[in-house]
């Protein structure tokens, strides 16, 4: 390689040398090992563990890890009430857990009947509620439906429920509780145009919002971002995240989940300064990245410059990434994403490159390395063309000394259009010609 400027050899030596074996900069990989399940589920509570453990369960390649997912859920469901929940996961259980994880048609009917006696006791209460016109009744009333309606996996319900409480709040206190319900919900449905109205309207409220609520609404709005794929505003979003949010959103989101989907996120869409100032001098989410060591060490690693290792984090945890119920779909293209951006950084700073260096330090071969960068050329995201017989990459850099003539040029040409511009305006005052045109129409 040859490097444009010889002061920036120490920084040149590093990059050239990212798929050696540098001593100082080598970090233990963490190794394949399968997401441990249990560990995993115990980060959340409610309906998102059962929901993603079934996730899990039917994602996932390995049988044992799967018949442990479901083994779990069942589990959980059973301290819940969605009876139809149960009868799901029984049937993907299929008997393969033996007979205490099989149907349990008396826990079923028990349920069912306390569930009715439930919701009729909530409508007449409801209606007396509506018949005295106690708005704060009839709010806690609705409030109270919603709760049972999503108890019992009738989302929608659930959610209509929670909207109408809406015309009997009257504090701002009530909005953001209203807002918090639709947005839970909404998430589970995954109605994400939902979430980012109600995130708005929470935001909107009178009075300021308390650290812990406004990062639960940071959260929120961070996965309805990553959902539309605007990696760049969801990055931004879980970066805001203040560490007060500790496990209070684990019905939602873990605080593992804020640093992976944020880190990634910004590693795929950020430059290499707003990686520096937002990600990695960001006190705050330093916090978060502290509790999933391979995504810190993935970031630094990919800052400075030492891609075979961050692209060996990278590796190592997308199977299970490939099994997050929020991440699975965007996993290809945040990596694709990441991948090219460390192409791009790579051969910014040369004007020349090795094509055979350059591949061992991406684990690569040649051949596809060269399908890599024409990619990037023919997109324009690369300036440079690639010697196939030598198989070096030449940067197309400007000309400097002709661009610098150029400009120079211009700016001449500018002064002497301003200067015959301001003496003929000088002589148009001197001989009063604006004053002179006017009396002779006179």
């Amino acid at each position: 390689m040859e490097g444009e400027d010889a002061s920036e050899g120490p920084m040149m030596d590093e990059i050239y040398a990212n798929g050696g074996d540098d001593a100082n900069h080598k970090r233990p990989i963490i190794s394949g090992e399968q997401l441990d399940v249990e560990a995993y589920a115990g980060l959340y509570v409610g309906r998102t563990k059962i929901t993603r453990l079934l996730f899990i369960s039917d994602h996932c390649g390995n049988p044992a890890m799967q018949l442990e997912a479901l083994r779990m859920a069942y589990d959980e469901i059973k301290k819940g009430e969605n009876t139809q929940l149960f009868r799901e996961v029984v049937q993907k259980i299929d008997g393969r857990l033996g007979p205490n994880y099989g149907m349990d048609n008396a826990w079923c009917e028990m349920v069912d009947r306390r569930a009715e006696q439930r919701k009729g006791k909530l409508e007449s209460e409801l209606n007396a509620y509506r018949t005295n016109l106690i708005k704060e009744s009839i709010r806690m009333g609705y409030n109270d439906f919603g709760e049972f309606y999503y108890a019992h996996g009738a989302l929608g319900d659930a959610f209509k429920s929670y909207v109408r409480t809406r015309d009997y709040c009257t504090t701002s206190k009530h909005i953001i509780q209203m807002c918090l319900s639709a947005i839970l919900v909404s998430i589970e449905m995954g109605q994400f145009t939902h979430v980012t109205s109600y995130v708005s309207k929470a935001e909107q409220t009178p009075e300021a919002l308390d650290s812990v609520t406004a990062a639960k609404l940071r959260c929120a709005a961070g996965l309805s971002h990553l959902e539309a794929k605007k990696y760049k505003l969801a990055a931004r979003k879980f970066l805001e995240v203040g560490p007060e949010l500790g496990t209070s959103y684990n019905d939602v989101i873990a605080a593992q989940d804020v640093a992976t989907y944020g880190g990634l996120c910004a590693l795929a869409s950020f430059d290499r300064m707003e990686l520096k100032n937002k990600v990695i001098d960001n006190i705050g989410f330093r916090n978060f990245l502290e509790l999933v060591p391979e995504v810190r060490e993935l970031i630094n690693d990919f800052y400075s410059s030492r891609y075979a290792s961050c692209l060996d984090y990278l590796g190592n945890l997308k199977a299970n990434l490939l099994l997050d119920i929020h991440l699975h779909d965007h996993v290809e293209t945040l990596y694709d994403q990441i991948r090219n951006k460390a192409l791009i950084q790579y051969t910014h700073p040369f004007v020349s490159v090795d094509l055979h260096m350059m591949a061992d330090a991406f684990k690569t071969s040649v051949s596809g390395l060269v399908k890599e960068l024409e990619a990037l050329i023919t997109d324009n995201q690369i300036q440079a063309r690639i010697d196939s017989h030598n198989k070096i990459l030449y940067a197309r850099h400007a000309d400097q000394r002709n661009a610098t003539f150029q400009r120079v040029l211009q700016t001449g040409n500018e002064f002497d259009r301003d200067v015959r511009a301001m003496l003929l305006r000088a002589n148009l005052i001197k001989h009063d010609y604006n004053s002179r045109s006017s009396s002779r129409k006179l």
